[in-house]
């Protein structure tokens, strides 16, 4: 068996790694509450960036924490389709999720739907990015705790739904995303103790890109997609705002007339 390292640099890629997720969980709140807020179109856009907040935050947390992975006597590779195939699932199940929330009339019932929906849809993000990695030997899993990080994602994804639905204020919007942080993390962390290496060296060249030439320019990029897009939103006005500007210019017109 091959020994196997989470934590190479220490801990930079853990708390980078819990950065991120709890970037995208706040972002992806943000984006619920303002969806819930409006109709139509706006709901749509509203809900559509929620999701890819959440999704991407939970895949760059996912690869930034594996930056740290090491398993001795062997190199690790990463099959660059079944990486991206992971992050388009994240997305894509995670904006499925969202809109059944978003436009069900029956809440408690699209939570769970949804919760379901979406921890199935991380726990598969997860495993998928696993099935890219590519080394000298062969990888296990204790089913048990795998079990365990498909029950933590799927309680994840519908505490954070559940948050969208019933948080309103920033400060507490700021809490349920820490929250929301160490859920994701836990289940990285329960999902890669599962995994067992038994190593067979070779000297043959692995196919795939290395972390670093691949993984790591792009959660970069998603990186900077989170705080950008948080900008955004942090600046633009909430429904209340718009009210408040619209009733404040009544007067100056009827004034004006």
């Amino acid at each position: 068996m091959g020994h196997l390292d989470h934590a190479a640099f220490g801990w930079l890629t853990p708390v980078l790694s819990y950065v991120m997720a709890c970037t995208g969980a706040a972002l992806g709140l943000r984006c619920t509450v303002r969806a819930l807020a409006t109709t139509g179109r706006s709901r749509r856009n509203w809900l559509v960036t929620a999701a890819s907040a959440i999704g991407t935050g939970i895949w760059t947390m996912h690869f930034v924490a594996m930056l740290g992975f090491r398993v001795s006597g062997t190199d690790i590779r990463y099959d660059v389709p079944l990486t991206i195939l992971s992050l388009l699932v994240a997305v894509v199940v995670v904006c499925a999720g969202v809109f059944a929330v978003g436009y069900s009339r029956d809440r408690n019932r699209a939570l769970l739907l949804g919760g379901l929906t979406t921890g199935l849809g991380v726990a598969s993000m997860h495993y998928l990015g696993m099935a890219a990695v590519r080394l000298h030997g062969g990888i296990t899993y204790d089913p048990l705790l795998v079990g365990v990080s498909v029950l933590i994602a799927v309680v994840a994804a519908t505490a954070a739904l559940w948050a969208g639905l019933n948080i309103k204020s920033p400060l507490a919007v700021t809490v349920a995303s820490l929250v929301m942080g160490v859920a994701v993390s836990s289940m990285h962390y329960t999902g890669m103790f599962a995994v067992s290496v038994r190593v067979q060296p070779s000297g043959a060249p692995l196919p795939g890109a290395t972390a670093m030439q691949f993984i790591f320019p792009l959660a970069v990029g998603l990186g900077s997609y989170l705080f950008i897009t948080s900008a955004f939103v942090a600046l633009s006005p909430t429904a209340d705002e718009r009210e408040a500007s619209a009733s404040a210019q009544r007067p100056v017109e009827s004034i004006a007339r």
